[in-house]
């Protein structure tokens, strides 16, 4: 039969401990407690926290007040370890707390109650992780940051061969707060991030890469952001910029809605202009059901462009019959919202393909037509496209895109929405390096795999 010292000694999860006494109590909420009085065995007492160094000289006498840490619920029982404390000299990080096995150095829970924090935290709501765990919705991040730098001290070695990144920013809250996430294409993994966006905060990333880690870097991936290229041109200028497919995309997208828009306001002030000259005497002759019917096929044409957003944006291939009708409508009735269509839709099959000849061909081919389309807006994408041109030829040549840093961007969104946001930018930090990983986090009696 296990005996009750094995057993608490197990409760409290490691081996290096011994425990003196326990006993079980309900406070005034009526909530049982079970408090496990133990302390470090001979061996590690007397242990720097950060260092690891053992038997160091006592600074002063041990605290006559006993120190108390959170354990996992044994059962639906609350866990508490109590223990003296007592403060060593460390040659190394000077006057510290001793080191207890149990907890990581300034924390008030046991490393596998923070391990497990972190894990749901992984999955739940942050609020759900406060309630289930009985801790306060602030302490949930000081948990994840503390099992990050356990799992992961060294978070620079993730700057180590990287050959392929893609850098973009995402928001994390509103008021044009920003993050810049930086991702290895090889691994799918977040290497670095930081708060804010723009050259300053990239710049910051570059400083921090060694003369070989830059040499190593071969292609980089963003958007058309100035601040990008910049970066890219001082730090690394022998690699290739690749803008992203997605982005450049977007950028006709948007021009072709705002052609959309004008030329809904246009339609309208024809339904207007109609309208007005309409007699408005109720026994007007018949001749007059004409200029009636003018203005209900104005209305018609106008509703039709006002809605048309989704059948202007989506793919041939993937229109509704309802879609298609309303495309065929405006290919009737406005050819120039019809000629901004295919404008988009002929850069898009720009980037199916694979030769990068033919692709620059095409792209060639794309910039004229732009140009001497007769559409401002398009005119104006034109020149963009012109600009971005080497670097979206690097893409097609490259095959590379940042459709692994927009999955990362939805990842951390979706860790924003969960958490109900994060009051502590750190704290947020290290739940992305601690989701975004290949990072397993331990539970406590499984065995642990990293990946």
């Amino acid at each position: 039969m296990t005996s009750s010292n094995t057993l608490l000694k197990k409760i409290i999860g490691v081996k290096d401990v011994v425990v003196t006494d326990a006993e079980i109590y309900s406070d005034h909420d009526g909530v049982t407690h079970l408090t496990i009085d133990a302390g470090p065995n001979s061996w590690n007492r007397n242990k720097c926290p950060f260092c690891g160094r053992k038997k160091l000289p006592g600074y002063d006498r041990p605290s006559q007040s006993l120190r108390v840490w959170r354990g996992l619920d044994f059962g639906g029982v609350m866990v508490d370890i109590r223990s003296q404390t007592n403060r060593i000299v460390c040659p190394e990080h000077g006057v510290v707390t001793a080191d207890v096995p149990w907890a990581y150095p300034n924390s008030g829970f046991t490393k596998d109650f923070d391990m497990t924090v972190s894990w749901l935290a992984k999955y739940l709501p942050g609020s759900t992780v406060s309630e289930y765990m009985r801790i306060d919705w602030k302490t949930v991040g000081k948990c994840i940051s503390r099992s990050l730098h356990d799992l992961e001290p060294d978070l620079s070695r993730r700057l180590d061969g990287l050959v392929h990144i893609g850098i973009d920013e995402t928001s994390y809250c509103k008021g044009y707060k920003y993050i810049t996430v930086i991702v290895n294409h090889d691994t799918n993994t977040v290497v670095w991030a930081a708060d804010g966006h723009g050259k300053a905060v990239l710049s910051k990333f570059y400083g921090q890469l060694t003369d070989k880690q830059k040499a190593s870097i071969k292609v980089v991936t963003g958007d058309g952001a100035r601040w990008i290229t910049d970066c890219v041109n001082e730090f690394t200028p022998d690699c290739v910029r690749c803008v992203d497919p997605f982005h450049v995309v977007e950028w006709a997208m948007d021009a072709l809605d705002e052609l959309r828009s004008e030329r809904w306001h246009k339609a309208n002030d024809k339904v207007r202009e109609l309208s007005k000259n309409k007699p408005k005497t109720k026994g007007r002759p018949k001749s007059d059901d004409k200029a009636a019917a003018d203005v209900k096929a104005a209305k018609a044409e106008a509703s039709e462009i006002k809605n048309s957003r989704f059948a202007l944006g989506k793919a041939p291939e993937n229109l509704t019959k309802n879609q298609q009708v309303k495309l065929a409508m405006i290919q009737a009735n406005d050819r120039q919202l019809y000629r901004g269509y295919c404008l988009k839709e002929a850069l898009r099959m720009i980037f199916k393909n694979t030769d990068a000849d033919k692709a620059e061909s095409e792209l060639d081919h794309w910039l004229w037509w732009a140009s001497h389309s007769r559409i401002p807006v398009f005119h104006d994408l034109y020149k963009k496209i012109k600009r971005h041109k080497e670097h979206i030829l690097n893409t097609i040549k490259y095959g590379l895109s940042n459709a692994r840093i927009e999955a990362t961007n939805n990842k951390i969104k979706l860790i924003i929405r969960k958490a109900y946001g994060f009051r502590n930018i750190q704290n947020m930090l290290d739940m992305v390096y601690l989701v975004c990983s290949n990072i397993r986090i331990p539970l406590p009696n499984r065995k642990s795999r990293n990946r």
